[in-house]
């Protein structure tokens, strides 16, 4: 676990480093247009499971993947608390995607954030290497259709996240 921590430590201290508001173009790995990859997955609650794509046809959904020992997680989870409320009549969903935690772990951290969107678990991190997180935050933007229509590496702004939401949404 120790290692664990610091692999991620060191990797989100180099995303921060090199530009923590990027935009990546799509040239490793899964690329703007492309499917995303299906996950099934338990939520905070007792018994709560979500299946993506299968439940969220026809949704623009925002995947972030975080922890919380990420240093810009924080922060970042509470800006984009007021976009989601604005926007999830219109479609959005966010999946709050908790990597290599636990769910005690998990939970306290989101109900202090007091953020209302979907928060997942992803205790063996088999999600987020299906994703090619390297880096926490990392976030992936899916149309309506399920094919990726953004990734966002290192923290956003509510901003940059509300504008690029606003485009997939009808």
């Amino acid at each position: 676990m120790r290692v664990s921590f610091l692999f991620f430590s060191l990797i989100v201290f180099l995303t921060a480093a090199l530009g923590p508001t990027a935009c990546d173009n799509g040239a490793h790995g899964l690329k703007k247009g492309d499917p995303a990859p299906e996950f099934s997955l338990p939520g905070l609650g007792k018994g709560e499971f979500v299946t993506f794509p299968a439940d969220f046809q026809g949704k623009v959904v925002a995947i972030r993947f975080w922890a919380d020992w990420c240093p810009y997680c924080d922060h970042e989870m509470r800006e984009l608390e007021p976009v989601y409320q604005k926007y999830r009549d219109r479609g959005l969903v966010i999946l709050a995607i908790n990597v290599h935690q636990d769910q005690p772990t998990a939970s306290r951290f989101a109900k202090r954030l007091g953020i209302s969107y979907n928060v997942l678990l992803d205790t063996q991190g088999k999600t987020a290497a299906a994703y090619q997180v390297i880096g926490l935050p990392t976030t992936y933007l899916i149309d309506h259709n399920g094919r990726i229509s953004t990734k966002i590496i290192g923290e956003s702004t509510a901003q940059l996240f509300e504008r690029l939401v606003a485009e997939l949404l009808p």
